[in-house]
């Protein structure tokens, strides 16, 4: 991509952007002021790039989608089918736009559950943490996330406060050759437990749009969190998304994604363990046939001692599909004692099927114990043989092994109605083939 191009479609996108102050909320229009300068003066990232160099994103320069306007002609019953009956506490966002009519907030959690606009009650909190866990510098797409600023998921969990029922987001895509910016904080105090799904899908099984999304999360000190993260947008969508989480002493998150949707997406991790011991248990798959492409970056930042990360990653790839991981795990010379360990499993379903998996270790103290590997490979021989002498198929075997495969996964998630919505998906596309 020339540099022409690429400053074409930022100058397109950043035309279009506005600024309507409001006294309220003054300090947000400060940050987004920030995020386009910010963004002003970053370029796209190329293949010539170190972190970016499995994965061509060239085409978005040909797709300047402008910024989604609202738009809610949707009723509660065309979204009946991504309803969890678990969740009691749901949060609509249609093309990045908070949509109240589709959204439910129990009356105990309405103050600390909603949009960023209907929240100024909490300034001082929000104005601390939104904007300060995922970095704009050298991060076009963040920036631009937040330069568009308008609506976001807030979520407080108070101290001491658990809530039994997920909290559920869901970011709907409904037009076709235009760009939402979702954005979520979910913010854990003291001794709060709670589990929030991040869920994004599309009522156009062959749009092509943009989503470019930003979620930041911070546990305070012995707060726990289970956050799970599904992506299952158009099969010709771009999905672009960082998510960053802050760490306090003796937290512990847990955070599962699954990646079945668009035809490229990006998803960058960066977890900070900011005090002493905290605990991060991260698991993702990625299942991709066709010609999709789906990049996973994560870190996992030990800055402190006596901290826990466990990360298993698994992807599998049909037909031209091209699947990326790249996991680093950092160890800063004062975090002794630190325990981490990673495993990236890959499996292959067709000889044109391509996996590009990194696994880093970065080790600058010495009393720790870290280990990680990776595995590409096909389905076992022996296993397909054996499941034939129970009488299944070839194509049956192939199918139950593949799923189970990617199973393992999905199983951690714990959400019941979820959980089979993602199995009945996987199923389906192991059996198309």
């Amino acid at each position: 991509m020339t540099t022409s191009l690429q400053s074409d479609y930022l100058q397109y996108l950043l035309s279009s952007w506005d600024i309507k102050p409001t006294e309220s909320l003054s300090w947000l229009d400060r940050l987004r002021a920030e995020a386009i300068d910010q963004a002003g003066t970053q370029q796209l990232p190329t293949k010539k790039d170190e972190e970016w160099r499995f994965t061509d994103i060239s085409p978005l320069a040909r797709l300047p989608f402008q910024a989604a306007t609202p738009k809610f002609d949707l009723q509660a019953k065309d979204i009946e089918h991504l309803k969890l009956k678990e969740a009691d506490n749901r949060l609509v966002f249609v093309d990045g736009h908070f949509a109240p009519h589709l959204s439910i907030i129990s009356g105990s959690l309405s103050h600390i559950v909603g949009n960023l606009p209907a929240l100024t009650s909490r300034d001082t909190l929000l104005q601390s943490h939104l904007g300060k866990h995922v970095s704009i510098d050298h991060n076009v797409f963040a920036a631009l996330n937040t330069a568009f600023l308008r609506d976001a998921a807030v979520i407080v969990f108070p101290k001491e406060f658990v809530l039994e029922q997920p909290v559920h987001l869901l970011f709907i895509a409904t037009q076709s050759e235009v760009t939402s910016y979702p954005r979520s904080l979910i913010i854990g105090e003291p001794g709060s437990q709670a589990t929030v799904i991040e869920d994004y899908v599309s009522l156009q099984p062959s749009a092509a749009y943009i989503t470019n999304s930003v979620t930041e999360i911070s546990l305070a000190e012995h707060a726990r969190i289970q956050h799970v993260r599904v992506q299952r947008e158009s099969n010709q969508a771009f999905h672009l998304a960082n998510c960053a989480a802050s760490l306090g002493h003796a937290s512990h998150f847990q955070s599962t994604t699954v990646t079945l949707g668009a035809q490229i997406s990006r998803y960058n991790m960066h977890i900070h363990i900011a005090n002493e011991a905290a605990e991060c248990d991260i698991s993702g798959l990625s299942m991709i046939s066709g010609r999709q492409l789906a990049d996973t970056h994560t870190c996992i930042d030990h800055a402190k001692p006596h901290g826990i990360s466990q990360q298993q990653h698994k992807c599998i790839v049909d037909d031209a599909a091209h699947a990326v991981f790249n996991g680093k795990i950092i160890v800063r010379p004062h975090a002794q004692r630190t325990n981490s360990s990673q495993s990236s499993r890959n499996l292959l379903l067709s000889k044109s099927a391509q996996v590009d998996t990194k696994p880093q270790l970065e080790i600058f103290a010495d009393d720790v114990k870290c280990a990680h590997g990776a595995t590409v490979g096909q389905l076992d021989a022996e296993e397909i043989f054996y499941l034939q002498s129970r009488g299944l198929s070839e194509t049956e075997a192939r199918n139950l092994l593949t799923f189970a495969f990617g199973a393992e996964i999905i199983n951690r998630i714990p959400v019941p109605s979820l959980k089979q919505q993602l199995e009945q998906a996987v199923l389906k596309q192991t059996q198309s083939h």
